[in-house]
Order: C-alpha cells, then structure tokens, then sequence
C-alpha cells in the first residue's frame, strides 16, 4: 500500500490507495524523453534513481525468497516490482546514459505540495560514458536482474527484456567507472550522495546477473574482483549506499548449497555479520534498545532494522537448507535464533 501511494505518472484502474491521483505526466520532457512513472521518495516529489532501483531490487528478493508466504499480497508484491522495472526501462533506454533523477530537490524540498498539484522544477539528471556513475547504473542493473527471475515464469518475454537490459547497464556500469555525485553534486547531495563508493554495486550486479542468468563470466567477475572491489571492507552494513553485508549474504547461499566452494569468502563474511548482530558477542556491530530494537549510527534508523531483519531471515533459510549454524564465539547462531531475532524487531 505504501509503494501505490508513492506512484508517479498515470495510475491504473486497480489503484487502491484511491486519494492519490495521476500526477508528473510531463516528466522527461524537457530532455525529450519519456520519464513518466516511477515512485517517489519520500514525502517530497523527487524521483531519486539511486535509491528507488535498491527498493526495486529488495522488492524482487523479497519475493524471490518469500513470494509463497505472501499469500493474495504477492501479486500486489508483483506490481510494485514491474511499477519499479517500467520506469528502469525508461531510463535506460538509450544505450551509454541513464536517466538518474527527476525533480530539483531544492526547489521541490522548499515547496511541501501533492504531487498532483506539483509546480516545482522537473529537471532531468543524467549519467554518460562522459559523466559516469557505477553506483547507480550498478544498483540500476542489479534490479533489473534481480526482477527478471521474479518473472521468469509468469512473463518470459518481460523476463528476458529485463535480463538483456541488465546485461548492457552493468557493462557501462563497469567500463565507465566513477560515482555520479562526483559529477551530480547539488543534485544528489547531501540527499543521496554516494558515501560509500561505487565497488560494491558493481559487486551487488555482478552476483544478480550471476543468479539471473547463470552465467560463469559473472561469478568469475566477482573472483577476479573480490579484492579489487572491496568485497571485504564494511561487511557490517547493508542499505542503498552500502551492499556489503547483501553481497555476502546473497553469494553464500550458493557456498551453503556445496555449488560455489570458490565464493568461500562472501560466506565467511555473512557468518561475521551475523555474529555482529547477536547481542552480548564479542563484535557488536550494533546496539539494543531496552524493548529489544535493533540500533545503528547515522539516520533513519528503521532503514536499519528493516534491511537487516531481512538479511537475518534470507540466512536463517539459507542455513536451513543446508543443516547449518554460525559459530560465534561461546554462542551459536541457529536459523531458529536469527529468525526469532528478526521477529522481535516487528513485535
């Protein structure tokens, strides 16, 4: 309910959160290009590229891993994907530059108004092979890759248009390295700015692409990178700046199943940062609330708990699947225990 209310563009007849109406139906035009469509951030009227393509992502896992639970949610849980994936495919559209952002957050942060009545500057962002932004094209290819498995066997066809889309932005992504904020400053910062450089969203598309298309060339990607990208630094954490700890998650499941021995690294850093989260271990890497919520440095703290709960569920079902715990010094990590864990942030 919360992503139909921050659609952008024209809304379909199925639309329940019925108080909001069409609105932004110009964007893109002033760069001669459709840009229609997409979510909005937040309370304001921006569309934020960089942050927007990690919800879609987290959307896809989310389902790729608990679609079935979902229950008569999980086609609303399809919806909010391909509402995310249509707009992708806007952006990308034309080969060596991504649309990244639509709205002046200055003007628009300075102006609280319903998108439906919006008269603040659309203006478009880009990125190009001249002005490069791995970040965002990585995080943008990891989405798509991440939902063309979603619908591989209910749309082929949008499947592979996904997949092959996905394929071209990481390779631009990853021939014209540099962070769009570099070059995007006023615009992304202090918003979006990419604080934690662009090597782990290269990483994050290569293991999308691996688990999409199930190609060798992506897994050796990320062997020949493991160090070069930084797959090691900063495992701790896990958001749409940082995808460490998503990585490492993501990649041991393939280690746990006995498919990838060569990944044993990533493994050894997810079981880490399970480790980290346990309270009373020896390397916290987190803080409790005295009702048991989960507490990080920096701000919005539920972006946190709610990335981080998801983690601990995904490894609680990976370990399960293959009759495992995480070792954490005088304590043990079971699957039952990481879940518990996870369920007492929503309690």
């Amino acid at each position: 309910m919360f992503f139909e209310g921050q659609r952008s563009g024209r809304l379909p007849p199925d639309q329940r959160v019925t108080w909001r109406s069409h609105s932004a139906l110009q964007d893109g035009a002033s760069a001669g290009v459709d840009l229609k469509g997409g979510y909005y951030d937040a309370g304001d009227n921006v569309k934020f590229g960089f942050p927007m393509a990690f919800t879609t992502t987290m959307l896809a896992w989310s389902v790729i891993d608990f679609g079935k639970l979902m229950g008569a949610e999980l086609g609303n849980a399809i919806k909010a994907i391909k509402w995310g994936t249509d707009y992708l495919l806007k952006t990308t559209a034309t080969d060596g530059v991504i649309y990244v952002q639509v709205g002046d957050p200055i003007s628009d942060h300075n102006c609280w108004e319903r998108p439906e009545d919006m008269d603040t500057l659309r203006t478009v962002y880009k990125i190009d092979r001249n002005h490069p932004g791995s970040e965002v094209a990585g995080e943008t290819a990891a989405a798509l890759a991440a939902a063309s498995i979603v619908f591989r066997s209910r749309d082929p066809v949008y499947s592979r248009i996904l997949l092959n889309r996905a394929v071209k932005v990481f390779q631009f992504a990853d021939t014209y390295r540099g962070a769009y904020s570099d070059y995007l400053n006023s615009a992304v910062c202090p918003f979006y700015c990419d604080n934690n450089g662009y090597e782990d969203e290269l990483l994050w598309a290569a293991a999308w692409l691996r688990k999409a298309s199930g190609k060798r060339q992506y897994r050796e990607y990320i062997i020949r990178n493991e160090f070069i990208l930084k797959a090691g630094e900063t495992f701790y954490e896990f958001g749409w700046d940082n995808k460490h700890a998503g990585i490492n998650v993501l990649l041991s499941k393939e280690v746990l199943m006995g498919k990838s021995p060569n990944l044993k690294t990533f493994q050894s850093n997810a079981d880490a940062f399970i480790c980290s989260l346990l309270p009373g271990t020896a390397n916290p890497q987190v803080e409790y609330s005295p009702g048991g919520l989960l507490f990080k440095a920096g701000g919005s703290n539920m972006q946190h708990v709610t990335s981080l709960s998801f983690l601990l569920l995904a490894y609680s079902n990976y370990l399960s699947h293959s009759n495992r715990v995480v070792p954490c010094g005088d304590k043990t990590a079971s699957p039952a225990l990481l879940k518990s864990l996870a369920k007492r942030q929503v309690v």
